[in-house]
């Protein structure tokens, strides 16, 4: 993504508790937030697994968004020319910082865990799927379709 683009996503999240920016990053509707939210759940993670401490405590102090590398593209155009397309990336440092005043946290967001099926009931799943396609492919068969029964060679004519 191009860095003036997620750039106005992550200074929304400057000064706010690592949950608040999550939240916030889960509410906004623009395609820069989701990478942005993976960032700040991977420090999050690290926070609590590999230094042992609460990430209630912490606050984004800086999110910096630096060009990365660009694969330069082409459009072809008129008279055999080429129009360029520059198709950018970005670099994203995140800076937390603990602050041990900081208030509760006002929101607790959990992320949704996919969940497994005991063995027996996937089988009984792919059966069904398995009879579902089975049937289609019957139907299908019975019924010709809309484009052999309007552009079929000999329709209409008769001879």
């Amino acid at each position: 993504m191009a860095p003036r683009k997620v750039r106005s996503v992550a200074s929304l999240l400057k000064g706010m508790s690592v949950t608040e920016a999550e939240a916030q990053l889960v509410n906004i509707r623009l395609r820069a937030a989701v990478p942005l939210l993976k960032l700040l759940r991977s420090a999050k993670s690290n926070i609590t697994n590999n230094k042992h401490m609460s990430a209630d405590k912490f606050v984004v102090e800086s999110m910096r968004v630096d060009g990365g590398p660009m694969l330069k593209r082409g459009l072809p155009r008129a008279r055999g020319m080429m129009s360029p397309i520059q198709k950018k990336m970005s670099h994203v440092t995140l800076t937390l910082v603990e602050n041990p005043n900081l208030a509760d946290a006002r929101f607790k967001i959990v992320p949704k865990k996919k969940e497994k099926l005991p063995p027996s009931e996937e089988k009984s799943l792919k059966k069904e799927r398995v009879v579902k396609s089975e049937k289609s492919e019957e139907t299908r068969a019975k019924k010709p379709s809309f484009f052999k029964k309007m552009f079929n060679r000999k329709a209409g004519f008769s001879k």
